[in-house]
């Protein structure tokens, strides 16, 4: 069975999202000569991908570790059900948080957080228990991050065999 990508974009359409994830602060001018196109048809092209909420946003990446946060962890949250981290309390409580994500399962929450000592990443945890039970994992080496979505043409083939590892020096 393969499963096709549904895209709504054009060929063009890839190529703006392309340079953008390389480079959100490009001039219509210099993204157009891209994409071989003229500034206004570049910025109408971007407008549409706006309006369509394909593109949600623009951000700065802070580097968290000049930022003294260097170490990188996520938690695994087992909520007591009247004490839910996402139902009684704000992220100003967890400044740490970078991303929460709901889970089915066992766990209720995926945590992502960023600390500046294994010492912060352990009063982060105690102020985090009331809510329930964590499970800690540190992170060793970052291998993929920000990865860019380039699915343009792509079709994956969800029967075939898994190959053991990935090529992560590409």
């Amino acid at each position: 069975m393969t499963l096709h990508s549904e895209s709504p974009l054009d060929a063009t359409d890839w190529q703006i999202l392309r340079e953008l994830q390389k480079d959100a602060r490009l001039s219509y001018r210099e993204l157009g000569k891209r994409v071989s196109l003229s500034p206004p048809a570049t910025a109408e092209r971007v407008r549409k991908l706006e309006d369509r909420g394909i593109i949600k946003g623009y951000t700065v990446q802070v580097d968290l570790e000049k930022v003294g946060l260097p170490l990188i962890a996520f938690l695994l949250l087992r909520c007591d059900p009247v004490k839910c981290l996402t139902k009684t309390t704000t992220a100003d409580a967890f400044p740490e948080i970078r991303e929460i994500y709901t889970l089915s399962g066992t766990y209720c929450s995926l945590i992502k957080v960023a600390v500046a000592s294994m010492a912060h990443l352990e009063s982060f945890t105690a102020r985090l228990s009331k809510h329930g039970d964590a499970e800690r994992h540190v992170v060793i080496v970052p291998v993929i991050t920000n990865r860019p979505i380039d699915w343009e043409d792509q079709d994956i083939d969800i029967d075939a065999p898994s190959i053991p590892g990935w090529n992560l020096e590409t």
